[in-house]
């Protein structure tokens, strides 16, 4: 079954996805910030899945469940019953966080203690192709390794032990653990990667940020300390570019990473989409790979004017013929003639497809009903 997996965007949200990956072909993987826009994200899968033909499954790790997510464990219940015995899709939601067996209590939905494992609880919905599992004294990174048997197609070909402890350690805050300080390590080391290099949205994200995250607990299952990591962070992050870029036409390795990467990321269809007068539109991306992915991009002659919409709302213009500040001023904001920035109406985007439903009415806006009629102009004469 295909499998899609929706997770937080921190050190153990990847380390969940990073133990899927290695127990399954996960075809793609949503990054959440903030529990506050699980719902929403959650409202589309289900939406999506109503309309598929075929079984899935959605994962669903690390999530704080608020009231609105709640609210979309009920609606996927009710999504499966109107779907033929054999067709119905699979649930699996792994958290770990106190504050969701309050919510579940809160809107009626009561928890089970596993008899052989108390820490453990269960949400019965009524529906055996739906797993609510909550236990909040490990992490969502072991809790995926754990109960890998819900969703998993085969087992994991590497050594996953050492991210394992590390992630359980720091995400935990078990100092006394003597993974800890390698945690913190990985923590940092994770942090200068993640939306640095290979951004969210980008088919390579995920791995390459997994791949990182395994070679840096191989060095630490093998006895290197957090300053020795801290040295190796960059021959690892290399390591993981020359993979990538193997086949690439246009690399050159005398650049830095950023420069060898942008290239690649310039001939993305998955990270840019275009809009009515042709603007392409990125999300979230790292201010630094936003600027040098853009250039590139008009250069190839894709775009004139390219834009990209942060979490928080904040936009960012860049043209080759003037109109990155005719763009700014649309949004509140205002700069050069090429390079500009402006504030969404909401004020944040939780999505590319929340940003576009944002960002395109106030760019191009729908013309009024017979606006381009000839006899337009005649309306309101009065000669």
């Amino acid at each position: 079954m295909r499998l899609i997996q929706i997770t937080h965007h921190d050190l153990d949200g990847y380390g969940a996805s990073t133990v899927a990956a290695a127990c399954a072909t996960v075809e793609r993987v949503v990054h959440v910030p903030r529990y506050s826009d699980v719902g929403p994200v959650f409202e589309d899968e289900i939406k999506r899945l109503g309309r598929a033909a075929e079984r899935e499954i959605l994962l669903m790790t690390d999530l704080g469940l608020e009231e609105q997510t709640i609210a979309g464990l009920r609606k996927f219940a009710a999504m499966n019953r109107r779907r033929e015995d054999g067709q119905k899709h699979r649930l699996v939601v792994l958290d770990h966080h106190a504050s969701s067996l309050d919510q579940m209590r809160r809107l009626g939905l009561e928890a089970t203690a596993d008899a052989a494992r108390p820490t453990l609880h269960r949400i019965d919905l009524g529906d055996p192709e739906i797993a609510v599992l909550i236990e909040d004294d490990i992490c969502a990174t072991r809790m995926t390794f754990e109960h890998r048997a819900l969703f998993a197609t085969h087992e994991p070909a590497t050594d996953l032990s050492s991210l394992l402890s590390a992630v359980d350690a720091v995400d935990l805050w078990r100092k006394e653990s003597p993974a800890f300080r390698g945690g913190l390590a990985l923590d940092e080391l994770f942090w200068e990667v993640v939306s640095s290099y290979v951004p969210v949205g980008h088919p390579w994200h995920d791995r390459f940020v997994s791949d990182i995250l395994l070679a840096a607990a191989a060095s630490l299952r093998d006895g290197a300390n957090p300053a020795e990591l801290e040295r190796r962070a960059s021959e690892i992050r290399t390591g993981v570019v020359d993979a990538l870029l193997r086949e690439a036409p246009d690399d050159d390795p005398t650049l830095t990473t950023r420069m060898r990467l942008a290239r690649a990321l310039a001939r993305s269809d998955a990270l840019f989409r275009p809009l009515k007068d042709g603007t392409l539109l990125s999300f979230a991306l790292d201010s630094g790979t936003f600027q040098r992915v853009s250039d590139l991009i008009m250069d190839a002659g894709r775009a004139k004017r390219v834009v990209n919409v942060q979490r928080m709302g904040t936009l960012s213009f860049r043209s080759n013929d003037g109109t990155a500040l005719d763009g700014a001023r649309l949004f509140r904001g205002g700069g050069h003639r090429d390079a500009a920035g402006g504030r969404l109406q909401s004020g944040s985007a939780f999505s590319m497809a929340d940003a576009i439903a944002q960002v395109e009415p106030v760019l191009n806006p729908e013309k009024p009903a017979g606006s381009d009629s000839p006899f337009a102009a005649l309306k309101n004469w009065k000669g």
